[in-house]
């Protein structure tokens, strides 16, 4: 069974334990090109698995240490606004 743990800026959904699975916190600045992004994310051992530009959002799906997780930025300055991490429960 997959749960899905959501930080935001607005407001946090998780656990002490989750939060120090990602590297990447709420409020970094990882680029606006995917370039950049990728750049930056590569330089802490993430996989990028896809970025999409949508809705003035860019999505970032990445894998480290088998752990999946999504990142939401900020298409303007390139700010992470969301983390969403997904873990097995066995």
């Amino acid at each position: 069974m997959e749960t899905l743990k959501l930080l935001t800026l607005t407001g946090l959904i998780a656990t002490a334990p989750v939060l120090a699975l990602a590297n990447v916190a709420l409020g970094d600045k990882l680029g606006t090109t995917e370039s950049d992004i990728r750049t930056a994310l590569e330089a802490q051992g993430y996989e990028i698995e896809e970025i999409e530009f949508e809705d003035g959002e860019i999505e970032v799906e990445l894998i480290k240490d088998g752990v999946e997780t999504e990142l939401v930025l900020s298409e303007t300055d390139g700010m992470v606004t969301a983390i969403e991490l997904e873990e097995d429960d066995d």
